[in-house]
């Protein structure tokens, strides 16, 4: 087996035959039956990618995707149906919620099977066991069968355990969406201190998540690769499908019947920028301007700023909401804002022909220096219901200047800093 790969996937596909009825099975076993009883569900088809030892990539799609028979398949507890999967190293899996423990059994003899499971014996078990207690923090409820668990606490078991068996691979599949605050940090600095050496598979429907933690992503849907590339560039497109599952999204090239399309005069967009949505309303500009109404080719932490949007409207619409976020160049989202609110109790009717500009004024958090982007989007209806018309990836790229030393994502510009010195009166 060569050691430049820790996962290689090659013309992988799982079928199921689906049967309409329960007896339609016995029907289908029958000596000399000639109708096929059932038909074929490919839930993947024709996957291939490699992993290479070190790595961190993410899996990212819809529900029903396919993402957990993948994982599943690459962890030895589903056989493929073609095509076949190499690992190359020890593997452990934390799947779907309930997977691995017998709710019979109390915590620790949980523990203990699973850990057999990942080939450890009793005795390296046994060693690791206080490390295991102290990482899951549920001391108190070891002794009792993990059926009486809450879902956090059971992963919590789950992930303390995969992070004490010298795994050479992680399979993680949306195991910190049920843990508290605490815990996922917790998680979070295994797995960075895991991915200095290791190799780990990770499966979310965050996508900043995927950004932050993977350096490369594969997108999921209907059971085949729909793209494989860098997590910023897989999520957008991700982003995207959900929008045109329910929608009319495609491109925005649309215009209504008599009208003429923007002049280029008025686009000062990015001209190869991606986007998607319906198009019955489109992102003409971006312009992010300082109080004097000047545009600014850079700009400073703490500065007061102005981001206007221009919109062309090719339909009556009622209540459009435009929006915009404002992100790293990992594509990790630092803030965002939409007009909603303001506008919530009087919504705007805008007429078919209608250019519509928003206008957002705040003051710009402290940044480290760098390049950041702002992705607009016009949309119609509400926060929790309503029809993209236009979303536009990284529109404008804005250079930022810190004026001051900013280690994190953002810098807290700090009231007072002072430092006191207490003598010791017994001396």
């Amino acid at each position: 087996m060569s050691s430049d790969f820790a996962i290689k996937v090659t013309n992988v596909g799982k079928n199921y035959q689906i049967y309409d009825r329960p007896h339609h099975r016995l029907l289908q076993m029958l000596p000399g039956n000639r109708r096929q009883w059932f038909r074929d569900f490919w839930a993947l088809q024709d996957v291939s990618f490699s992993i290479g030892k070190g790595e961190t990539v993410g899996i990212i799609g819809r529900n029903g995707s396919g993402k957990s028979t993948l994982l599943q398949m690459i962890c030895g507890t589903l056989t493929p149906t073609t095509g076949s999967i190499e690992v190359n190293g020890r593997v452990a899996a934390l799947l779907e919620l309930g997977a691995g423990f017998n709710p019979e059994f109390t915590g620790r003899e949980n523990v203990y099977m699973a850990a057999s499971l990942y080939g450890l014996s009793k005795e390296e078990t046994n060693a690791k066991m206080a490390d295991i207690i102290a990482f899951a923090d549920i001391a108190a409820f070891m002794e009792q069968p993990v059926k009486t668990y809450s879902s956090g606490m059971y992963v919590r078991l789950a992930f303390a355990v995969i992070a004490h068996v010298d795994a050479d691979i992680l399979v993680v599949d949306e195991a910190l969406a049920v843990g508290d605050a605490f815990f996922t940090q917790k998680c979070i600095r295994f797995l960075r201190d895991f991915m200095q050496t290791g190799t780990v598979l990770f499966v979310s429907h965050d996508t900043a998540a995927i950004v932050n933690l993977c350096s490369k992503a594969v997108l999921l849907s209907q059971g085949k690769i729909a793209e494989t590339g860098t997590p910023k560039e897989v999520t957008e497109h991700y982003l995207a499908t959900l929008y045109a599952a329910d929608q009319d999204v495609t491109g925005v090239s649309r215009k209504q019947d008599g009208q003429e399309e923007a002049s280029e005069a008025l686009a000062d967009v990015k001209p190869d920028a991606a986007g998607f949505g319906t198009g019955d309303a489109k992102i003409l500009g971006v312009r992010l301007l300082g109080q004097d109404g000047e545009p600014l080719t850079y700009v400073m932490g703490g500065e007061d700023v102005m981001l206007d949007i221009r919109c062309a409207v090719y339909r009556d619409i009622v209540g459009p909401i435009i929006g915009f976020q404002f992100k790293d160049r990992l594509g990790q989202v630092i803030f965002s804002d939409n007009t909603f609110l303001a506008y919530r109790d009087d919504p705007q009717q805008v007429a078919a022909g209608t250019e519509l500009t928003a206008r957002f004024e705040f003051q710009l958090p402290f940044l480290p220096s760098g390049d950041y982007s702002i992705s607009p989007a016009i949309a119609e209806g509400t926060q929790e219901a309503h029809i993209q018309h236009h979303w536009l990836h990284d529109a404008m790229i804005v250079r930022v200047h810190a004026a001051s030393a900013c280690m994190g994502l953002i810098g807290v510009p700090m009231k007072r800093v002072s430092l006191r010195q207490a003598t010791d009166r017994k001396s």
